[in-house]
């Protein structure tokens, strides 16, 4: 399986603006990518989503304020959020899924958006 690593998260003040990053241990070219997240006490629920070939869907909470990509000369996949707001806060992880549907997760990374 994949291993991958999600970076870029902290603190910000609502309204502004955050990237994610996740890059895998290895190529990306045949996986769906995703980015999840999960408040305290929450169950973790779908950010965005980018197929192997750059479709992409986002659910009604983030849509206009977020865009997932990818950069499968890197082994990247990206997350600009953008107007953050306090709802926004939560561990946000990555997700690869392969052509079978097994799935690798990242350890997450802390995303707090200030009032």
């Amino acid at each position: 399986q994949v291993q991958l690593v999600e970076s870029g998260g902290g603190l910000v003040q609502a309204g502004g603006s955050l990237r994610l990053s996740c890059v895998a241990s290895r190529s990306i070219t045949f996986y769906n990518m995703g980015w999840y997240r999960q408040a305290p006490e929450k169950q973790r629920e779908l950010v965005a989503t980018i197929s192997t070939g750059g479709i992409t869907s986002y659910p009604n909470s983030v849509k206009g304020r977020t865009t997932i990509s990818r950069d499968s000369l890197k082994n990247t996949v990206y997350l600009q959020m953008n107007s953050l707001k306090p709802d926004d806060t939560a561990v946000y992880f990555c997700r690869a899924q392969d052509r079978v549907g097994l799935s690798s997760w990242g350890q997450g990374t802390q995303v707090t958006v200030s009032s």
